[in-house]
């Protein structure tokens, strides 16, 4: 590919502003693309080799030379991570730059530290030495360092996975079944699917697989009472609704009005007719205390550092520190105690997180269940088993991308006992 001048300086000006860490580097690149109309090929280049900088950063800085702009990061992204050569950049580069490239071209490797091999910050890797060797942890972070792939769940209450892999294939895009998740869908590539009919028919979502198996674990049944604590956008929300063929009652709670509301058309998509959007001021909000004991299932997928989404989100792991995570953690906390009390005898909670950190998913449960005797923990690997999901992912659920090929997902079973 002939790299351009112009697609050069967009690329890094689209780096440069997601390297500044002041917003999520979606958002940032949505911006740049609605200011900067760009074809959809360029697009693509410009949001891949972007990423691509925020995820190898560690190694782009220790390659580059300390002092590295933004540019220069961009293009030993070029040439050392995309295959570019310095044919294909002669035009879009001064004749200093073209100096500078050959020079970094044939600098000799340097000894790069763990956290450089791995790409990720000191801290955090310090933090993941006291859950695994260095070998582990580096086949970790080469997971979350890949691109995700797209991954989509059929709405049972529409459609079966059967045809829509069939409609799929005759629309000429490549997709099969996911490995574990009974309604998944994991394409080759990443058409836009914003405008396909299985979409605008509320007959396919987007969900990565990792996240489907969650509603799998609360497992709620037809006419029940259930409660998504943290609902956010709702795309678990939807799960659980065709999990209960659209019967009983299912809230749809967040402190969030702007995600509710994003949730709503989804709603009407899918065709569901038991789902209740409410949006609360916290965990002690009245219209949390009033239900206290009334509900069958909830589930609690927590406010997280996000780290196991790394594969999507890269600027994560630069935006996340130990002083915001443990900001996190005592939300965690409060938030999995708040929620607990909806709960009635016999009921279950799952706590989830998409957290790769044990202080904010076993640490938290451990804690809970310290001072909450009237809970108890339930096998994941026992209940996805009797559903017909075979996975090896221990009594709590525990998903890596280099493992399971899904995003980091950490998820605990609790009952009620009385």
């Amino acid at each position: 590919m002939r790299i351009t001048e112009k697609l050069l300086a967009a690329t890094v000006d689209a780096a440069t502003d997601m390297l500044k860490f002041n917003q999520p580097a979606d958002g940032v690149l949505s911006t740049h693309f609605k200011v900067d109309r760009t074809g959809s090929h360029d697009r693509a280049f410009i949001a891949e080799t972007a990423y691509a900088v925020l995820r190898r950063k560690r190694l782009l800085d220790r390659l580059a030379g300390p002092g590295a702009t933004p540019r220069q990061l961009v293009l030993a992204a070029l040439v050392r991570l995309q295959g570019c050569n310095q044919r294909q950049l002669a035009e879009a580069v001064s004749a200093r730059e073209l100096e500078w490239l050959a020079q970094f071209k044939a600098q000799s490797e340097p000894e790069l530290t763990l956290a450089e091999q791995a790409d990720l910050p000191d801290w955090l890797v310090a933090r993941l030495l006291g859950r695994m060797g260095a070998d582990e942890l580096l086949a970790m972070a080469r997971g979350l360092n890949q691109p995700a792939p797209l991954d989509l769940r059929v709405n049972p209450m529409k459609v079966s996975r059967d045809e829509t892999l069939a409609r799929l294939k005759a629309d000429g895009i490549e997709a099969e079944a996911c490995r574990y998740a009974p309604m998944g869908i994991r394409l080759k590539g990443r058409p836009s699917l914003s405008r396909h009919p299985l979409y605008l028919e509320g007959k396919i979502e987007v969900q990565d697989e990792g996240s489907q198996l969650l509603g799998h674990l609360l497992q709620p049944k037809r006419g029940e009472m259930v409660i998504d604590f943290c609902a956010g956008a709702g795309g678990k929300t939807l799960l659980l609704g065709a999990l209960m063929r659209s019967t009983g009652r299912l809230y749809a709670f967040d402190v969030a009005e702007k995600r509710l509301a994003k949730l709503k058309p989804r709603v009407a998509r899918s065709g569901l007719s038991n789902v209740h959007p409410v949006c609360i001021t916290g965990e002690n909000d009245i219209r949390v205390k009033r239900l206290a004991g009334k509900i069958d299932r909830v589930l609690v997928d927590a406010p997280c550092s996000g780290l196991g989404t790394l594969r999507r989100n890269p600027d994560l792991k630069w935006r996340q520190t130990p002083e915001s995570v443990a900001e996190l953690t005592r939300k965690q906390a409060d938030i999995l105690a708040g929620a607990s009390r909806l709960v009635k005898a016999g009921g279950r909670l799952v706590y989830a997180t998409c957290s790769i950190l044990p202080e904010e998913n076993e640490m938290i449960v451990d804690a809970f269940l310290a001072t909450h005797g009237d809970f108890a923990r339930l096998s994941a690997v026992d209940m996805l088993a009797k559903q017909g999901i075979d996975m090896d992912v221990g009594q709590d659920l525990s998903l890596l991308p280099h493992t399971h090929g899904t995003d980091g997902f950490y998820a605990a079973v609790l009952e009620r006992s009385k």
